[in-house]
């Protein structure tokens, strides 16, 4: 029995089966080297293609200094206004220029207050929707004792609209859309009493930046540290602070006072409650 098993032993260990062994393995080697990756390859594809498959990830940190707050709302509006070098009246009439794109490359300064041409992206507030919107924002303000109650309601008869763009030029990511609904040049000769004359409106929210209104009013009536908090908290602002000049001149009016706001990073806003004597026209401006 020992012999036997001697015999198929040394058949096993023959130098010609151990060769044949190895090719057979190096064969299998090769096959699963070439076709193996294709074929799991098949597979995995299988497990995922034409599947819906849902995986929770962390919401992604790069963009989100373009979500502006209210102040940087705020704060971009102000610097843009400010940037303005034309006339009023010269800027309306670029306004009714044809369709032109914004070339953020041919702008100049670090801000600019363009038209929007564009028109609406579908998240702003319409040309058919801004006038009852203001209205809603009139209301608004009524409420919170912001502005007097006799301030009437727009008409798009009687107004103008036009949609701009707020924009950091060197950051365009960071902008703001508003209305700026005016007067209409047409009603030069109309009572003005308690009309609201300019507004700028953000073409999101519809919330009131600025506004100038002619009221029944005076100046000793009115009372802006009040009212610029109330202003603040309807713009989801954070609280103002006083705004330190011994600068007469920085207003056409004796009758204003200005608070400071936070802007973005270490800048700052400025916020004016002011009131024209005469035509007894209170108004909130967040340009300089």
């Amino acid at each position: 029995m020992k012999d036997e098993r001697r015999k198929v032993i040394g058949k096993e260990l023959k130098p010609e089966t151990l060769c044949a062994a190895a090719w057979l393995v190096a064969a299998l080697a090769i096959l699963i080297s070439v076709w193996g990756p294709e074929i799991l390859g098949k597979y995995r594809d299988k497990e995922v293609l034409d599947k819906i498959h849902v995986e929770t990830v962390e919401e992604a940190k790069e963009g989100y200094r373009y979500r502006l707050n209210a102040n940087e709302k705020v704060y971009i509006l102000s610097k843009c206004l400010s940037s303005q070098i034309l006339p009023e009246s010269e800027q309306n009439s670029l306004t009714r220029t044809g369709n032109v794109e914004v070339d953020y490359q041919e702008l100049e300064g670090a801000y600019a207050f363009v038209v929007n041409h564009k028109g609406p992206s579908g998240r702003e507030i319409t040309d058919q929707q801004i006038y009852e919107t203001c209205n809603q924002g009139i209301e608004a303000l009524k409420e919170l004792d912001i502005l007097p109650k006799e301030v009437k309601a727009v008409e798009k008869a009687a107004y103008d609209a036009v949609l701009y763009s707020a924009i950091d030029v060197l950051e365009p990511r960071n902008n703001v859309a508003v209305w700026k609904v005016s007067l209409s040049n047409s009603q030069k000769n109309a009572n003005k009493e308690n009309r609201l004359i300019d507004a700028y409106i953000d073409a999101d929210s519809g919330k009131i930046y600025e506004f100038y209104v002619r009221t029944v009013l005076s100046w000793e009536e009115i009372d802006p540290d009040e009212l610029v908090e109330k202003w603040s908290s309807y713009m989801g602002m954070s609280a103002p602070n006083a705004y330190e000049s011994d600068n007469p001149l920085l207003e056409t009016t004796p009758y204003y006072k200005k608070y400071v706001f936070s802007g973005m990073g270490d800048a700052r806003t400025v916020v004016t409650i002011g009131f024209y004597e005469g035509i007894n026209e209170l108004f909130l401006k967040i340009s300089k």
